[in-house]
């Protein structure tokens, strides 16, 4: 009978090499994952934003309708973001956020193709609806996909990179819809962006998978690493039963009211200063273009930033409000000099939307280490429908303000408003937030 012996050596060996293949394996997600949620998310905010363009390039006086029926328009997206969120988001958290995001690829890409072609008012404000109700299940669906794939440690950092599309998009979109408009028009212009999302959803459906568990790129090993990592962080949230109970939270209800104001504030300052530019700076639309993406440049390495030193902190409150309240007080600066020199009042614009962006990784990794993952998909849907009702109040409101004044400087007044609330809101927030949860073990490092 013969005796095997055990090399320390090689045990040794072996299991530094298990060690390096699941640390090179977690790194991986952050080259699968990232940059398609990136990508998705910013054909989302092209078919989103480009209205405001076509709003400065002579769309209200292509279709012969008033001032006041554009800012609807542009308004009546955010109605239809707000109707489908909840639902979007159980889909996504039962079934599956993969094939709810395919499938709102495709009706997003050809409804936004649509606003080109459609000249009857009342065909464009249901297309414009129908729009904001595709749209709607992507954020909620994305931040869902990125918990099941990502840990607390890396939480701020990869809705970070999400919401980048938001900024990113912004300037190259700004310079590159400019210059589209300048060459064919602002309604071939919403047909040629709107096609990209049509066929990325088809990369979408190949690349993309719901959990580690259906990786076939990662090892079984680090599969049943990854996900028990996961679920002990579930272990050390508060349960919570049901959604009902979610929402009787009183510090959900403020962050609902929080978001609201600050989208307020956003959503005003996206869809309405290509406008504001164009008639302070008196200059073409492709200029206009590029005036428009500086904030949107500044506002990149903001959101790094405060997202590596959230991460790094494991703290989430303190790096939002004082965004939120500085980008309160540029809008009044705004405010305060539009009417002596446009290039001041430009100059805060620029700060004023840089930190409108900063916050956001962050604020959306509060919900998921406030409540266990059974309502926090949910919770995060409602956060963010009441910032589609603040989208539609600062589009449509904003646009209004505009119309009958016949300037701008009311509703970056609104806007500074709108915003300094929400600062306050999340300061004053008290109780179980995730500010309290430092104590979380970080078993996987990912990047």
């Amino acid at each position: 009978m013969k005796t095997v012996i055990q090399n320390p050596a090689n045990d040794s060996l072996n299991s530094f090499a298990r060690s390096v293949r699941t640390q090179s394996e977690m790194r991986k997600r952050w080259l699968y994952i990232l940059p398609a949620v990136f990508i998705t998310y910013s054909l989302a905010y092209l078919d989103r934003t480009n209205y405001g363009f076509g709003a400065a390039a002579g769309l209200a006086q292509t279709l012969h309708i008033s001032s006041s029926r554009s800012a609807l328009l542009g308004a009546l997206f955010f109605l239809g973001y707000f109707l489908f969120q909840i639902p979007g988001a159980a889909y996504a958290r039962r079934r599956s956020a993969r094939r709810l995001i395919f499938f709102a690829l495709l009706s997003w890409g050809i409804l936004a193709s649509l606003t080109g072609i459609i000249r009857n008012f009342w065909l464009l404000a249901v297309d414009r609806l129908l729009l904001g109700a595709a749209e709607s299940f992507i954020l909620p669906a994305m931040l869902i996909l990125l918990t099941n794939w990502f840990t607390r440690a890396e939480r701020s950092r990869t809705n970070t990179i999400l919401l980048l599309g938001n900024p990113v998009t912004l300037i190259w979109m700004s310079a590159a819809t400019g210059y589209l408009i300048r060459a064919l028009g602002w309604q071939m212009t919403f047909i040629v962006e709107g096609l990209p999302a049509v066929l990325w959803g088809f990369v979408w459906l190949a690349v993309i998978r719901d959990k580690p568990a259906d990786a076939a790129w990662m090892s079984e090993d680090t599969r049943t690493q990854l996900s028990q990592q996961l679920e002990r962080e579930q272990w050390l949230l508060p349960q919570v039963a049901n959604i009902r109970s979610a929402l009787r939270n009183p510090n959900v209800i403020w962050l609902c009211i929080q978001y609201f104001f600050w989208s307020i504030g956003n959503y005003g300052f996206v869809l309405w200063l290509p406008s504001v530019i164009q008639k302070g700076a008196a200059r073409g639309i492709a200029v206009t273009g590029l005036l428009s993406g500086v904030p949107y440049a500044v506002a990149i390495v903001l959101m790094l930033l405060v997202s590596h030193y959230s991460d790094r902190s494991f703290r989430r409150k303190r790096f939002v409000w004082p965004f939120l309240m500085l980008a309160g007080a540029c809008f009044l600066g705004s405010y305060l000099t539009a009417a002596h020199s446009f290039w001041w009042a430009y100059g805060f614009l620029v700060f004023a939307g840089s930190c409108l962006y900063a916050p956001f990784g962050p604020f959306f990794a509060i919900v998921p280490e406030m409540l266990s993952k059974n309502v926090a998909g949910e919770v995060t849907a409602v956060v963010n429908s009441c910032g589609a009702l603040g989208g539609f109040v600062g589009t449509w409101f904003v646009g209004l303000l505009a119309a009958y004044t016949g300037n701008s400087r009311a509703g970056f007044l609104f806007m500074s408003i709108s915003l300094i609330i929400a600062g306050v809101i999340i300061l004053c927030l008290r109780g179980p937030t995730n500010d309290t949860l430092t104590t979380l073990p970080v078993e996987l490092e990912a990047h």
